[in-house]
């Protein structure tokens, strides 16, 4: 926990989180800034990889973005910080506030890794998917920190947080340098960010860990990440994310009952 700003770690800056997490709207989540202590944060930034480092590129009709858990490939602080984040007492510490109890990260790419994204980059709004599809353990939190140095508004991407039937969006957050942002994962957290316009080598960056329990009784049966069209998307793009989505999400239910995990 050394890494971690020590103000977070403080009995009464415990309380106000536990507070803040259960009264947000439009779903539980917090956003704590300055969240890693200053100079370890600097050094995340000054290190962040090469987009073309990565080991997974997105390019379709819902996301454009890249992401890589090839910790190997890494400066040793993102191992640092991704043993932080798994540790017991960490795990501990998000428990506390958020009252979920027994949440551990998985030592695998669906337990943490890097996000980032280039000029054009975006990620359609979305709720994810809610079951580890080897481990069988139920996902309930994610947790970004952004390493975005002096972001503009202009540039877009916010973290957009959308009601529950997908009518409007009801919360932006901008991903700044050292926020981070811990959201609850169910059937009605809509997020995503919409497409980047960003100078000539600059990049949307994040450091990402997804926080899981064993399965609870009268959980969500298993699905994928699954994308909903906004309001103001084409009717083409209405159309084609819905019969996508639909398709992916029976062939991976159907597959997954009979053993084959993709």
């Amino acid at each position: 926990m050394n890494l971690l700003n020590s103000h977070y770690t403080e009995a009464t800056t415990i309380a106000q989180l536990k507070e803040q997490f259960n009264t947000t709207q439009p779903y539980k989540h917090l956003v704590m800034d300055n969240f890693l202590e200053e100079a370890f944060a600097n050094t995340i930034h000054d290190y962040f990889p090469a987009i073309d480092v990565l080991n997974k590129h997105y390019k379709g009709l819902n996301e454009q973005k890249s992401e890589g858990s090839n910790f190997e490939a890494f400066h040793p602080s993102f191992s640092q910080l991704r043993q932080m984040l798994m540790s017991k007492e960490f795990c501990q510490w998000v428990s506390d506030i958020v009252g979920i109890p027994d949440l551990f990260i998985t030592d695998d790419k669906l337990g943490t890794g890097l996000h980032q994204g280039g000029n054009g980059s975006f990620l359609d709004i979305h709720i994810d998917f809610n079951i580890h599809t080897e481990k069988n353990v139920h996902r309930r939190l994610n947790l970004l920190i952004y390493m975005n140095k002096d972001w503009k508004d202009e540039y877009g991407g916010h973290l957009e947080m959308w009601n529950s039937n997908m009518t409007q969006c009801e919360k932006k957050v901008a991903p700044l340098f050292n926020r981070c942002v811990i959201f609850e994962t169910n059937e009605i957290s809509y997020h995503g960010y919409s497409k980047v316009t960003l100078p000539e080598g600059l990049t949307r960056r994040s450091f990402y860990a997804y926080f899981y329990t064993d399965i609870r009784e009268g959980a969500t049966k298993y699905h994928d990440t699954v994308f909903k069209p906004k309001p103001e998307d084409s009717t083409t793009k209405k159309i084609g994310t819905t019969l996508k989505e639909s398709i992916k999400n029976f062939t991976k239910a159907s597959l997954r009952k009979i053993g084959i995990h993709i």
